[in-house]
């Protein structure tokens, strides 16, 4: 019974090491963002919080006033600041949100390669805090509160086992999350669809043609795919 017992105990510490975490993680995130579907359409909520809290951050960084940000059940959202209606801090404004998710997950790739889970947990719930303040919806409310809920159930009551591979799953996710919706954003461009996505504003803004801030935030988020991914396996020694 003690070997069996012993068995098992070592089988746990095997399956909650940072490769074997590392590679599981990083594949389910990757299957979910590929997949689409239910499973996506459901995850991508995560993506779109993260991409008006980009704007939203933006918006207050270049003194606009934040007055507003909405969620939507069909995953888009909505932010409203005031101040300026062109020049470089609106431009910034407006090209913050689709990088947002890709550059979140690369700062918590960094903070994970370094060990800081907890710092990641503690980014994860005053970003949460911070939206929720500024929701003015019924459905981004319920949005962001079900997902504080669930992150102050892995912070406070499951057990260290559990905190890691969520910290690595929600990384890989924004990382590969990221990516998509810039595609997706450019399908519906080519359908003459999304005729003010962020993209046709920068192009209003400044002249360059929206195609090509599709571009720049595809090399973006593609950029930060593969450096967060350098600092996700680096302990399988890649």
């Amino acid at each position: 019974m003690a070997a069996g017992t012993g068995t098992v105990g070592a089988a746990l510490e095997q399956a909650n090491t940072p490769s074997v975490i590392t590679l599981v993680t990083g594949g389910i995130a990757l299957l979910v963002v590929l997949a689409g579907g239910t499973p996506w359409r459901f995850a991508r909520n995560v993506i779109t919080i993260v991409h008006e809290a980009g704007h939203a951050l933006a918006a207050v960084t270049v003194g606009r006033r934040l007055r507003s940000i909405r969620l939507h059940s069909d995953t888009s959202g909505v932010t409203v600041s005031r101040g300026k209606p062109e020049g470089p801090g609106m431009a910034f404004t407006a090209l913050a949100g689709y990088v947002a998710p890709s550059v979140l997950g690369l700062l918590f790739a960094s903070l994970v390669g370094a060990d800081l889970i907890t710092s990641v947990l503690v980014l994860v719930a005053l970003l949460l805090l911070g939206v929720l303040i500024m929701v003015r919806n019924a459905y981004g409310v319920f949005t962001v509160v079900a997902s504080a809920v669930v992150l102050g159930l892995v912070a406070l009551v499951a057990p260290k086992v559990v905190q890691a591979p969520f910290v690595y799953l929600l990384t890989w996710f924004l990382l590969f999350g990221g990516v998509r919706p810039v595609v997706e954003l450019q399908l519906k461009r080519r359908r003459g669809q999304a005729r003010d996505s962020d993209a046709d504003q920068l192009s209003r803004l400044t002249a360059v043609p929206a195609v090509l801030w599709v571009l720049v935030f595809g090399v973006l988020t593609v950029s930060c795919v593969i450096a967060g991914g350098l600092w996700l396996l680096q302990p399988l020694g890649l």
